[in-house]
């Protein structure tokens, strides 16, 4: 019982990346590239799973959460300033993209069972995702939104199950990267949207009075169930013709399982998308506040500078949730906006993760018995280089775009991007082997 109730527990954090944006990134790469993107998801859910083990443990071992102890590493001089409020506006400009998204796709489910105007249907989920931010009743609506979520998923894993994908094209696919011919934006939307970088400062926080064991086996069974609701996403997408459209989608569902799964992915879809336009909000304030907060020596009307009431910590949800309506009432096509979020935080993924890399690795905070060893450092190094890589791929090819140069090919772009991580390794590294000194 006791593990059965951390699984619980720790299924916000897969329940926070299983939003619009899993749906969208994941049917899209199916539908576009068959199977051949399956790695991304299977390495993304492993970098999840040794991310938030890390952020986690750093708050059982040291008492301090990771925005804390970037504020901590970091706390001299102008570094003291710009390096928290750089990581600040990183997860507070990834949660808006994320919000956008989250808005964009809760109306997209809402629209498939509804005539009604998307306009008024933005401004419904705007306003209800608003009240309840305001008033601070999300953890009751959250779970309700999140059985559907469940729903949702069930569907996706039957109907992937009853399409009968061949089973060396899946093997070959989930262990064998291959990037096809334009698929880099989407390989790298696979890993932001499942490697949420909010999410880890949301991991970190709520570890305290965990057990290192407990916490290990939740957060594996929750993330690792996520990854394969995701994957089960994907194949399901093969059966899509491209370009995807949420009402083709939502058919294939029904044609191989019933009515009622066309059914549960328009409640799912809406239940993803505003039960994830709270959560981005209230993660991007969560983030300020650790990295900001005064110990409560700050006052504000009687209150903490930082409180859930303060307008400091309002003004952040606030920021990140008016950011998605806009998105929302300027009718920006769902599916191309919410791929774009996701690649957006696959660039910022690889900051976040060197932050927290660091500081499970200095010797000062988390004691000799509780630094990482070489296993945990070298998943993580492999998981800062992919994402690296990925990002910088991307990166490239958008300045060779918008130069009007000639676009090198693959191979080229992905030696370039290579050279980019073997460089950046070098200060890393020796960043590395300071903290761990005795």
């Amino acid at each position: 019982m006791r593990r059965l109730v951390q699984v619980l527990f720790w299924s916000v954090i897969s329940a926070a990346f299983i939003g619009p944006g899993t749906v969208t990134t994941a049917a899209s790469a199916g539908a576009r590239h068959g199977a051949s993107l399956l790695w991304a998801l299977v390495f993304s859910t492993l970098a999840c799973l040794v991310l938030q083990e890390a952020s986690a443990r750093l708050t059982i071992v040291s008492g301090r959460d990771l925005g804390q102890a970037i504020r901590t590493q970091f706390s001299r001089g102008a570094v003291g300033l710009l390096v928290p409020g750089f990581v600040l506006c990183a997860v507070v400009l990834g949660c808006a993209a994320y919000e956008a998204g989250n808005i964009l796709g809760g109306v997209a489910g809402a629209a498939l069972g509804t005539d009604l105007p998307r306009a008024w249907l933005t401004a419904a989920v705007g306003a209800l995702a608003f009240v309840l931010l305001w008033l601070g009743s999300t953890r009751s609506v959250s779970r309700i939104l999140g059985c559907l979520v469940a729903v949702m998923g069930l569907a996706f894993i039957v109907t992937a199950v009853r399409l009968q994908p061949a089973p060396l094209g899946l093997i070959r696919g989930g262990l064998l990267p291959s990037l096809p011919e334009g698929s880099s934006l989407l390989a790298i939307g696979l890993v932001g949207t499942t490697v949420v970088p909010y999410n880890l400062f949301l991991g970190s926080g709520i570890a305290r009075g965990q057990k290192l064991g407990d916490l290990r086996f939740g957060l594996g069974v929750a993330i690792v169930l996520g990854g394969l609701i995701s994957m089960g996403v994907l194949v399901v997408g093969m059966a899509v013709e491209p370009p995807l459209a949420f009402a083709a989608l939502a058919e294939a569902l029904g044609a191989r399982v019933g009515g009622w799964a066309e059914l549960a992915f328009a409640f799912g879809l809406l239940g993803a998308g505003l039960s994830s336009a709270i959560t981005a909000p209230l993660a991007a304030a969560v983030t300020a506040r650790s990295l900001f907060e005064d110990g409560g020596a700050g006052r504000d009307e009687g209150r903490p500078s930082w409180g859930e009431r303060s307008w400091r910590y309002r003004g952040v949800w606030l920021l990140v949730l008016l950011t998605g309506i806009g998105f929302g009432l300027a009718e920006v096509r769902p599916i191309p906006a919410i791929i774009l979020a996701q690649a957006l935080n696959g660039l910022l993924l690889p900051f976040v993760a060197v932050f927290l890399l660091l500081v499970v690795n200095d010797a000062r905070l988390m004691g000799r018995a509780g630094l990482n060893g070489p296993v945990s450092n070298s998943a993580m190094c492999v998981v800062v280089a992919v994402t690296v890589l990925l990002g910088s791929l991307n990166a490239t090819r958008a300045v060779v775009s918008a130069t009007g140069l000639p676009m090198p090919g693959e191979g080229r772009l992905l030696t370039f991007a290579a050279v980019i991580v073997l460089v950046l390794a070098l200060p890393v590294g020796r960043a590395l082997r300071a903290r761990r000194a005795p």
